[in-house]
């Protein structure tokens, strides 16, 4: 027989508490603006509790939102990672660094323990890998000029 798996509902408050037992660093957002900066690996990422958490969705949604992707902190500041075709980066406000591979492996594995915790929907592709905030591809630029 199956039976239907109960799951229980979790507050923003069970969430956070859930994030500071896994060693994630855990400070309210500036500006009275309800965001909350988490930080682990030198990863960081801003997280609020959910707009939809009341309405009657199927299935439930998480008690938390992601407001602003993982990113390597730089000067302060969470960086977002920049795909180039050839090489990933890291940009921070004017700052921009190659991205290496103990970067893009720390994001992921930030970016799954909040996911992980947060209650939010794991998705396949972002499973795989480290996937990135914008692609540039400098090899198709110009190619629509064409020159005689």
């Amino acid at each position: 027989m199956f039976f239907k798996k109960k799951t229980e509902k979790r507050s923003f408050n069970d969430v956070l508490s859930a994030l500071g037992s896994q060693k994630f660093d855990v400070a309210q957002g500036g500006g009275g603006s309800g965001t909350y900066r988490v930080s682990k690996y030198g990863v960081a990422a801003e997280i609020r509790p959910s707009s939809a958490v009341n309405e009657k969705i199927v299935p439930a949604p998480a008690p938390a939102e992601i407001v602003s992707r993982a990113g390597w902190v730089l000067n302060g500041q969470i960086a977002s990672l920049l795909d180039k075709g050839y090489q990933k980066f890291l940009k921070a406000g004017k700052l921009e660094i190659v991205a290496t591979a103990d970067h893009l492996r720390a994001i992921h594995q930030f970016q799954q323990e909040l996911d992980e915790a947060a209650g939010a929907t794991m998705l396949y592709n972002e499973s795989l890998g480290t996937t990135s905030d914008k692609y540039m591809y400098d090899r198709v630029a110009g190619r629509e000029v064409h020159s005689h």
